[in-house]
């Protein structure tokens, strides 16, 4: 198995990069190609002092900046690391790429340069979250800020299967967000697209609402990626936030701070828990090959398990499986109208 990685993508790349890719390969057995900056990546593969066969670099020369428009950068810069990256795939040198780089040019290059399975209208960006119960994945966090009802079934179709395949949920309950449980409540949009879900083999629980996120009541939620997007960050900043409330207010007399020597062990789960690194990368979901979106904060560990994730689509065959449940709810998708691949691309980007 060969996985390309975006050695220039990410806030602190290509160092950490390179150190996630290094793990990866000592750990996951995998053959990662770094994308990048040729000279840059060699100084700190000779620092590491790591030397391996299946760890190899293939140059490019540009790189698209997280400020760069999506679009745009994709097509004026052709050599970008992003865009070589998934070219080897499309080309059949690789088997999945990797980048936490720019979210929006991963979407964009991913969309034009693997193009989307049959019958998928838009990709979509799907991510693990923690709950009471475990995990919840939620779909879209950022590809597409303004679906049709259809993208939203289409989007429940392929976080169900990944919620199988990958991450092991039997029979996963899949739930709409909206401002109400009841089948009235939200837009016309919203509605439209509860009755489309409604039509689905899923195990489909109608709406839920925010306060169900974190509960583990629902398994799969499915929601635009405007919506997922200022749900995902809100998450990660009210986690970090609990930390230092908690830090702070333990801190504040003698007795917190013998309290918080005996419960080390219970924090240090508790940080566990709400750290997204844990969880890898977000797969873009739709499109003709496998396509893992990390964090742009991403550190080494996160770089690391995002290959995993990587990996474990691979070994699955999930695009074909994908392909085959989205074409086994051809009597929904018989009434949609033509894909719009383009408006897909330069809508992609709002985690960026």
């Amino acid at each position: 198995m060969k996985i390309v990685v975006d050695a220039m993508g990410g806030d602190h790349a290509p160092d950490v990069v390179i150190e996630g890719a290094i793990a990866a390969v000592k750990e996951y057995g995998v053959e990662v190609v770094l994308v990048g900056d040729q000279a840059r990546i060699d100084a700190l593969l000779a620092k590491s002092g790591f030397r391996s066969e299946k760890l190899t670099v293939c140059p490019s020369t540009e790189v698209i900046e997280m400020h760069d428009p999506a679009a745009t950068s994709v097509r004026r810069k052709r050599n970008s690391s992003i865009v070589v990256g998934l070219k080897l795939v499309r080309d059949g040198k690789a088997d999945a790429f990797v980048s936490a780089g720019n979210t929006g040019a991963a979407v964009c290059a991913g969309t034009l340069t693997l193009g989307l399975l049959p019958g998928v209208e838009r990709p979509g960006i799907a991510t693990v979250m923690p709950s009471l119960k475990g995990i919840f994945l939620i779909m879209d966090v950022g590809a597409n800020i303004d679906p049709k009802p259809l993208h939203l079934m289409q989007y429940g179709i392929m976080a169900e299967l990944y919620g199988r395949e990958i991450l092991g949920m039997k029979n996963p309950s899949v739930g709409l967000l909206n401002v109400g449980e009841e089948e009235s409540k939200g837009t016309e949009f919203l509605k439209d697209s509860f009755e489309l879900l409604s039509k689905t083999h899923l195990n489909y629980i109608g709406n839920v609402e925010g306060k169900h996120l974190f509960s583990g009541e629902c398994d799969i939620v499915i929601c635009d990626g405007f919506v997922g997007n200022v749900t995902l960050k809100v998450s990660e900043s009210l986690g970090e936030a609990m930390q230092k409330f908690l830090k702070k207010h333990i801190l504040s007399n003698p007795l917190g701070i013998i309290g918080a020597l005996l419960l080390t062990s219970s924090f240090r789960k508790f940080k566990k828990d709400i750290d997204y690194s844990e969880y890898g990368g977000a797969p873009l979901l739709g499109v003709n090959g496998v396509v893992i979106i990390g964090h742009g904060r991403s550190n080494a560990k996160a770089i690391k398990n995002a290959i995993r994730v990587a990996k474990a689509e691979v070994e699955h065959g999930f695009t074909e499986k994908l392909v085959a449940a989205i074409e086994s709810e051809n009597v929904v998708l018989s009434h949609t109208e033509a894909p719009d691949v383009g408006q897909a691309a330069d809508q992609g980007g709002a985690r960026s």
